[in-house]
């Protein structure tokens, strides 16, 4: 028996999946909601598809993480539409810093932001230009064991990759602030408001290196996908699906049981069991720990030991009449109010496109508003007054809309469908252990989780390194059927 099943049908699990099954491997996805994406996935609702949680998609260029991802599993194509605009950025004085895909503007950032800016990313591009590369062609990168390091010091590593060792060597236990002290404010907000959003943390406390290929992203293409970021996972599953696997639905596991060293027995709410060489899990550690329970591995339950902390997402789904935006109007915008970020300070908005007729009634759009929250705030709260948490989440919801306004014109107006959800909604719907999203803050390169829990039992996911994106996650879904297979990435 050679059995591979994976627990979970997010964007990690999903490639982890279409590669095996790719491979000729017998490979079975398990469910529990009635579609897949988790975070990453599209949901209907009165007529309108609204992302559940990621919004942003990038990595499609040549020789990206998606690209790679699709040349491992069989996708000739995705359904997705390359963005002008990655973001618009919206200040507390009304200024408005475009992101541009594919391209960064020096000029427009010298007079934004002075020599300083200058500055600043021309030192991040350079940076997360080798991490990538690292990333992408090194499945040991970065070290989390002694056999990682290892293998890091052998000499069958192409110099070129050395190279991109040598030249970030000294940011490996760096923050990004250390290259913003001669920054304005303005700059140094930004670069903060999309590190909490792609490293949960903030320049004061991201790691260099890290932090620099996340503030990546626009620069490497963001895209819009038709149908919703639920497409991206539909594709996957598609693939899976013709490479001869298996993706079963309404399956929410329970147990995880070892029968031998080499077998385990999965159970599911159902009453189904299921035989398996090896598992793939795209859950959370705590998640995981749970369905395994006095068989959890001592690395994993010295992270699950731990109380969950950190950041969960504030989420308003909003139908709206649409025929005040013109079809240009961006579709991603971040606002910033003040610090502290979060807790609605800060906002991120996502608008399906105008020409996306799958998404929105004739003439309205789906429009997807979160922020950074404390989580344990929302459970706290639920537990205290019931009734207090279900004003305070009113009081925030209508907050965000009047936020929103800023970069949607006449937003609280156009607004139809008003859909609030907090970290109980997250839980609730994803299965995430309090509704934790977004992965640990990336503070230090070198405690990374490892994807290797035991020699029959892998994770994936936005626990693992490279992290929080559809992109990252995709990548690090990849690294880890490459694992499997004993294979180099491509």
């Amino acid at each position: 028996m050679n059995k591979i099943f994976v627990i979970g049908a997010g964007i990690g699990g999903l490639t982890v999946a279409a590669v095996l099954s790719k491979k000729g491997m017998d490979v079975t996805v398990l469910e529990a909601q009635s579609y897949p994406g988790g975070c990453a996935g599209t949901f209907i609702s009165h007529g309108y598809r609204f992302d559940a949680g990621a919004t942003l998609a990038g990595g499609f260029y040549p020789g990206g993480p998606m690209d790679l991802v699709g040349q491992a599993c069989g996708i000739a194509t995705w359904p997705t539409k390359p963005a002008d605009v990655a973001m618009a950025v919206h200040l507390p004085d009304g200024t408005v810093f475009e992101r541009s895909t594919l391209s960064t503007d020096f000029s427009k950032i010298q007079t934004f932001f002075g020599q300083p800016g200058v500055e600043f990313f021309t030192w991040q591009q350079k940076t997360a230009d080798a991490m990538w590369d690292l990333a992408l062609k090194l499945p040991s990168w970065p070290p989390t064991s002694i056999t990682d390091m290892i293998d890091l010091g052998k000499k069958g590593i192409p110099w070129a990759l050395r190279r991109n060792i040598i030249s970030i060597l000294r940011d490996l236990f760096g923050r990004v602030a250390d290259h913003l002290e001669q920054s304005n404010e303005m700059l140094r907000l930004i670069i903060d408001g999309q590190l909490l959003i792609s490293a949960q943390t903030t320049s004061d406390f991201a790691n260099a290196t890290y932090g620099a290929a996340a503030l990546d992203l626009p620069r490497r293409g963001v895209v819009h996908v038709e149908g919703g970021m639920g497409a991206i996972s539909q594709t996957l599953v598609t693939a899976i699906i013709a490479n001869g696997g298996k993706v079963i639905y309404k399956q929410k596991v329970t147990k995880i049981r070892f029968e031998k060293s080499d077998r385990m027995v999965i159970e599911t709410k159902s009453g189904q069991k299921y035989e398996a060489s090896q598992i793939i899990s795209n859950l959370l550690p705590w998640n995981l720990a749970e369905l395994l329970d006095e068989n959890t591995p001592k690395h994993l339950r010295k992270i699950t030991n731990k109380n969950i902390e950190g950041w969960s997402a504030f989420v308003v789904y909003v139908g709206l009449d649409g025929s005040g935006l013109s079809a240009d109007h961006p579709l991603h915008h971040q606002i910033l109010l003040k610090r502290p970020l979060g807790e609605g300070n800060s906002v991120f908005a996502s608008l399906s496109p105008e020409w996306d007729r799958s998404r929105a009634p004739i003439g309205h759009r789906a429009l997807t508003l979160s922020t950074h929250t404390n989580l344990r705030y929302w459970w706290d709260l639920l537990e205290k007054d019931i009734e207090d948490y279900a004003q305070q989440k009113n009081n925030l919801a209508t907050s965000i809309i009047d936020t929103a306004t800023r970069a949607i014109p006449g937003l609280s107006a156009s607004a139809k469908i008003v859909l609030p959800g907090t970290p109980i909604t997250y839980q609730q719907y994803t299965g995430r252990k309090l509704g934790w999203i977004g992965g640990f803050p990336q503070t230090n390169l070198f405690q990374q989780v490892s994807p290797r829990i035991s020699h029959v039992l892998w994770q994936v996911g936005d626990s693992i390194f490279p992290g929080q994106s559809t992109a990252a996650v995709a990548l690090g879904g990849l690294r880890v059927a490459n694992m499997i297979l004993n294979e180099p990435l491509p």
